[in-house]
């Protein structure tokens, strides 16, 4: 079992998912859907070009926010 990256952001309509080790995107238009769409994009992925040129450990990822003042 390999865990990956993904991010999930609202654009409009859709939920558009990213894994970001793979470089790979889908959307859905739940949250549920793009969760369930960026795993098989992935499963897609991995059965296309299978994973040896990827590192054997994820690092771990830390997310946050910053503040910008407006011009």
């Amino acid at each position: 079992m390999k865990s990956f990256i993904v991010s999930i952001h609202k654009e409009d309509k859709f939920f558009v998912a990213r894994c970001l080790e793979l470089d790979v995107t889908t959307q859905g238009e739940t949250l549920e859907l793009a969760q369930s769409n960026i795993k098989e994009a992935i499963e897609l992925y991995i059965e296309s070009f299978g994973l040896d040129d990827l590192p054997s450990e994820t690092s771990k990822s830390y997310w946050t926010t910053v503040e910008i003042a407006n011009a």
